[in-house]
C-alpha cells in the first residue's frame, strides 16, 4: 500500500519569516490607523473651532440681533417668503457663500429656522436640538442633519443692550470637506507606512538569511539534538577535545581535556593567551596545515596530540585539538621492555647454561663424580647463569638484581661495562617496579649511549643505589656515571630535561676532541634498549614521574671531556618498604670527599658516588 503523500513541513527560518512579516504588517496598519483616527479627529477639531469662531461673529453683529429681536416681539412668526426675502436670510446666505460653510442658519427663541440655505426649511424647527444654545451656552457638534453629516457650532443671540437670549445661530462644515482635508493630509502617511512595509520585509528577508548562516541552515529540533548528542560526546569520551574558534577563542574544552592538561575550563579564553603546552600552539598556526599527530608531556602524562582544521562546506569554523593518553600505554611498554629485556638476557646466555649442563653430564659419564659435586657446588655458590655486572651482589631486592641484570646484558653487547658502585645499598623491597623501571632504565640506557658515543676508550657505566627508610614508604636513591664526554661547556644542565631534546643533538668539539654530549635522551619513547633515535620525552617523563612522587632528577656533575661523563641523581620516595630506618646502615667512607673518585682519563671511578646522594638530600633538607 502506498505511503500517503504529506506536506513537507515549513522550515523554521521560513515561519520566522512569515511571522516578521505579519508583524511588520500589523504594526504599519495599526499606526496607519491611528495616525490616520487621530489626523481625522484633529481635522473635525479645526472645522468645529472655525464652525465656533463665524457663528460669533454672525452672532454678535448689530442688525442680526436687531432683526432677530424684531421677530421674536411680533405675534407669531412671518411667513417664509417674507423671511426669504428678509434681511438675516440675505445675511445668512453671503456669510455662507463667503466662508464655504455648509449651512448658517438663524433660528427665534423657540428653534424655528429664521434663516437657512434651503428656503423651504424657512419657519420650521431646526433638526437638531437648540436648547443648549437658547440656554445661553455655546457649543460644538458633530451630527447629521438635514443637509448631512456637518461638524458645527451653536451660538446663542442676545438682544441689543439686554442680555436676552433671543435666538441662536448655527453653522456647520460639512464632513466630506474634512475627508477631503484628510485625504490631502493623509497621502505623506500612507507613504511612509509603505516605506515602513518595505523596510520591515526587507529587514526580514536579511534577518532570515543571517539566522540560517549562523544556524548553518539547521533547524530548532536539528540544534537541540546535535547539542545534546555534542554534550553527550564531548563529556563521555575519554579523549581531550578542545575547540579553537575561527576567531581565536576557545569554544570547547571538554572535561577529558582538562583532566588530561590539568587545567580548569578554558572556554571562552583566548587560544594565543591560554595556559597550554606550546606545542598544541604551533599544531594550529595558519602554516600548520594538516601536522602529524605529536607526543608531549603534560601534567605528568605522555600526551598524543593532533589538530585538525574544521570546516562546514567552504565556511573555516576553526580547529579541533585531539589529545589521547599514553601514560597506560607507556608504563605497560616498558614493563614489556622489562620482560624482553630479561628475556633477552636469558637468551644470552643460553649456550653456557646449556654448555654447563653437558660439563656435568660429562663427568658423571666418565665416573668423575667427586669433581661433578665440587663442579656443582660451584654453580650453588655463583648460580647458573651469570650477569655482566661487576659487584651485582650488592644488590639484594631482586627486581634490582634481575633488571639491572638484563640491562648488563644489553650494555656488554654494545661494548660497555656495567657495574654496580660499592657503596650501594638496598634493605628494603622494591614496592612501585614501574616507576623504578621508568626512572633507572632511562638513565641506565641514556648512560650506555653516552659511553658509546664518548672519547674514552674505556667504556663503564656505574650505578648506586640506596634507600632510606620512612614509616609511609622509603625512598629510593639512584645515581648513574658514565665514561663519556659529559656536556658541552657552557650547556645548560636543565636544557637535558626539555621535552624533545635527544642525543642526535649532538656537536664536534672544536679542535678535534670528540663529540661533546650535548644531549642524553636517546630512548624517549622507544623503551629500554631500543636503538635508534628518540624522541626526547624519556627523561621528561622520568623526571616528571619523579616530581609527581615527591623526589627528582638532576646533574650532580656535568663531566668532562674524555670522561668521566655526566652524573645524574634520582629520588624517588615511597618506592620501598620492608626496612627500617637505622642511621649506623648508612654507609661510610671517611676519605671520600663527595666526588667520583679516579682518574678521568683512566675511564674509573671509585667510590664515592653515594655519598653524593647523602651530601645532596641533606642540601635539599637544609
Amino acid at each position: 500500500m502506498p505511503r500517503p503523500w504529506r506536506t513537507p513541513p515549513i522550515r523554521f527560518s521560513t515561519q520566522t519569516l512569515f511571522l516578521q512579516l505579519g508583524v511588520v504588517l500589523l504594526v504599519v496598519l495599526l499606526s496607519t490607523a491611528v495616525h490616520a483616527w487621530l489626523t481625522y479627529d484633529r481635522v473635525g477639531r479645526e472645522a468645529e473651532n472655525q464652525a465656533l469662531t463665524l457663528a460669533r461673529a454672525v452672532a454678535a453683529d448689530p442688525s442680526v440681533q436687531a432683526n432677530v429681536l424684531a421677530i421674536s416681539e411680533r405675534e407669531g412668526t412671518p411667513p417664509p417668503a417674507d423671511l426669504r426675502a428678509g434681511p438675516l436670510m440675505a445675511a445668512a446666505e453671503a456669510t455662507r457663500i463667503r466662508t464655504g460653510a455648509l449651512f448658517v442658519v438663524i433660528t427665534d427663541e423657540t428653534g424655528l429656522r429664521l434663516a437657512h440655505p434651503d428656503p423651504a426649511r424657512l419657519g420650521e424647527k431646526v433638526s437638531t436640538d437648540p436648547t443648549e444654545a437658547l440656554g445661553g451656552q455655546e457649543i460644538t457638534t458633530r451630527n447629521t442633519g438635514t443637509l448631512g453629516p456637518s461638524a458645527g457650532a451653536k451660538v446663542p443671540v442676545y438682544a441689543p443692550g439686554t442680555g436676552t437670549v433671543v435666538g441662536e445661530v448655527s453653522v456647520g462644515y460639512s464632513m466630506e470637506t474634512v475627508g477631503q482635508s484628510l485625504e490631502r493630509d493623509i497621502g505623506p502617511v500612507a507613504l511612509t507606512a509603505a516605506g515602513a512595509l518595505l523596510a520591515g520585509v526587507l529587514a526580514s528577508f536579511l534577518l532570515r538569511h543571517r539566522l540560517r548562516r549562523l544556524t548553518m541552515g539547521l533547524e530548532p529540533e536539528e540544534i537541540s539534538t546535535l547539542v545534546h548528542d555534542q554534550v553527550a560526546v564531548l563529556q563521555g569520551v575519554d579523549d581531550g577535545v578542545i575547540g579553537v574558534a575561527a576567531d581565536g577563542r576557545i569554544s570547547v574544552f571538554n572535561a577529558a581535556a582538562q583532566r588530561l592538561l590539568d587545567l580548569p575550563d578554558l572556554a571562552g579564553t583566548p587560544w594565543a593567551d591560554a595556559p597550554v603546552p606550546a606545542q598544541l600552539k604551533a599544531l594550529t598556526r595558519a602554516d600548520a596545515g594538516e601536522a602529524e599527530a605529536i607526543e608531549l608531556v603534560a601534567g605528568g602524562r605522555v600526551l598524543v596530540a593532533s589538530a585538525r582544521k574544521a570546516l562546514h562546506r567552504k565556511e573555516d569554523l576553526g580547529w579541533v585539538v585531539m589529545l589521547r593518553d599514553r601514560t597506560e600505554l607507556q608504563q605497560l611498554t616498558r614493563q614489556l621492555d622489562a620482560v624482553g629485556t630479561m628475556s633477552t638476557a636469558l637468551r644470552a646466555q643460553r649456550h653456557e647454561f646449556a654448555n654447563q649442563l653437558h660439563t656435568i653430564a660429562g663427568l658423571m659419564s666418565i665416573g668423575q663424580h667427586q669433581q661433578a659435586r665440587e663442579y656443582l657446588a660451584g654453580l650453588a655458590a655463583t648460580g647458573p647463569l651469570k650477569f655482566p655486572v661487576d659487584q651485582a651482589e650488592l644488590l639484594q631486592d631482586p627486581y634490582l638484581q634481575a633488571f639491572v641484570g638484563a640491562k648488563g646484558v644489553e650494555a656488554d653487547e654494545r661494548g660497555v661495562t656495567l657495574r654496580i658502585g660499592p657503596e650501594t645499598l638496598v634493605r628494603g623491597q622494591v614496592t612501585e617496579p614501574q616507576d623504578v623501571t621508568t626512572v633507572l632504565g632511562n638513565l641506565i640506557d641514556n648512560a650506555v649511549e653516552a659511553a658509546v658515543a664518548g672519547s674514552a676508550t674505556d667504556r663503564w657505566v656505574e650505578v648506586e643505589v640506596l634507600d632510606e627508610p620512612h614509616d609511609d614508604g622509603g625512598t629510593l636513591l639512584i645515581v648513574v656515571a658514565d665514561s663519556g664526554d659529559g656536556l658541552a661547556s657552557g650547556t645548560d644542565a636543565e636544557i637535558v630535561f626539555t621535552e624533545g631534546y635527544t642525543t642526535a643533538m649532538q656537536t664536534i668539539r672544536p679542535g678535534g676532541g670528540g663529540l661533546d654530549k650535548v644531549g642524553l635522551d636517546k630512548v624517549g619513547l622507544d623503551g629500554g634498549g631500543r636503538r635508534g633515535g628518540g624522541q626526547g620525552l624519556g627523561l621528561a617523563l622520568a623526571r616528571k614521574l619523579a616530581r609527581r612522587r615527591g623526589g627528582d632528577i638532576r646533574i650532580l656533575e656535568t663531566g668532562m671531556p674524555g670522561g668521566p661523563g655526566a652524573v645524574f641523581m634520582a629520588s624517588l620516595p615511597g618506592t620501598t618498604a620492608g626496612a627500617k630506618p637505622d642511621i649506623a646502615d648508612r654507609p661510610t667512607n671517611g676519605a671520600n670527599d663527595g666526588t667520583l673518585s679516579g682518574t678521568a682519563g683512566s675511564g674509573t671511578a671509585g667510590s664515592g658516588t653515594a655519598d653524593h646522594i647523602y651530601a645532596s638530600e641533606k642540601d635539599d633538607h637544609a
